[in-house]
């Protein structure tokens, strides 16, 4: 699982930026050198956001954007955006207004304030513009850095308990149809990360010090009424953000709908998912112009899904622990 993946095919160049000492960070997607279309489905309960609407058919740009941009900081880390958006309007990239452009930035937030670093790091302006500045097509890093930094999983019986989530990336091609798909996730989830097979790989460990994990939704169906009373202090800590892309053109609304299907990775690989207590948020993307595919849409869906659930597990199976919280990367099996 230590390849790096390429996204050359897509027209889109991946940037982080990761304050370590503050466990936080942010992480950009952008087109190389041309803007892109954008569609998007929101599954949690608690979502932080900017500029949302603009990612879909239902605004001016009707999806056209030129950058997303997932960030730790809680809403905190929206601010980041300015510096992704000087970034862009130095290179006169964005929404031609006339006297100038207006870059469209869509972006969504994961909460990272706690448990691990400093509840007053948060990502910067200027970590969005290195972010832009650095981003490319090509080894990109994954696990534990950028938006991925300071986030956890498995939550439930408390931070000591939990696991380190990260970032993931993973790309599925469709030759006969020169289709391909990417997906982007970032994990701060709730829930428990599975693997294909449907075995929990990270998340909510045991509190009664046997090894194993303690499996979030048995412990939901058979939560006390003391157990539900406490799971306020967990509202809006958890998120799991990604983008899923794909390298021919498709409308808005074809992307939308592209986003929905995907999301069935969500479901499939974290359990649970789209809780009270997370803010699930997941963009698809493409080219905003050129050769459209001819093969179904539901290929594309299908596509799309198998490679978000690939990257979902990489989000943790390539995290480093730190400060007490372990991650699956600290051995040397994968």
């Amino acid at each position: 699982m230590n390849e790096r993946t390429d996204l050359a095919g897509f027209g889109v160049a991946v940037g982080h930026a990761t304050d370590n000492d503050g466990a936080t960070g942010l992480t950009v997607v952008r087109g190389v050198s041309d803007p892109l279309r954008a569609g998007v489905a929101i599954v949690g309960h608690a979502t932080g956001s900017r500029e949302l609407l603009a990612a879909s058919s239902d605004h001016l740009v009707d999806g056209r954007i030129d950058a997303i941009m997932l960030t730790g900081g809680s809403a905190y880390g929206l601010d980041a955006a300015a510096g992704l958006m000087r970034w862009m309007e130095e290179r006169g990239r964005g929404f031609h207004v006339g006297p100038g452009v207006v870059p469209i930035v869509p972006a969504a937030v994961v909460f990272d304030l706690a448990p691990l670093g400093r509840f007053d790091a948060r990502p910067t302006a200027e970590m969005a513009y290195a972010a832009a500045e650095t981003a490319r097509s090509g080894d990109i890093a994954e696990g534990a850095v950028g938006a991925g930094t300071g986030t956890t999983v498995g939550k439930i019986a408390g931070a000591t308990l939990a696991m380190k989530g990260g970032v993931g990336l993973a790309v599925e091609g469709d030759p006969e149809h020169s289709l391909a798909a990417f997906a982007l996730a970032v994990v701060n989830a709730f829930g428990d990360v599975r693997d294909a097979s449907g075995r929990i790989i990270a998340g909510a460990r045991r509190s009664d010090g046997e090894e194993g994990f303690a499996d979030t939704t048995m412990m939901l169906a058979g939560a006390s009424k003391k157990t539900v009373a406490s799971f306020g202090e967990l509202s809006g800590r958890n998120t799991t953000l990604a983008i899923v892309g794909v390298n021919r053109a498709m409308s808005s609304v074809e992307l939308t709908a592209l986003a929905r299907a995907a999301t069935a990775a969500f479901f499939k690989r974290i359990t649970p998912c789209g809780t009270a207590f997370d803010g699930d948020i997941l963009f698809a993307i493409g080219p905003a112009a050129g050769e459209k595919s001819d093969a179904p849409p539901a290929v594309a869906g299908a596509l799309a899904t198998v490679a978000l659930e690939r990257a979902l597990e990489r989000a943790v199976v390539l995290a480093k622990g730190r400060e007490g919280i372990p991650g699956i990367a600290d051995t040397n099996d994968h």
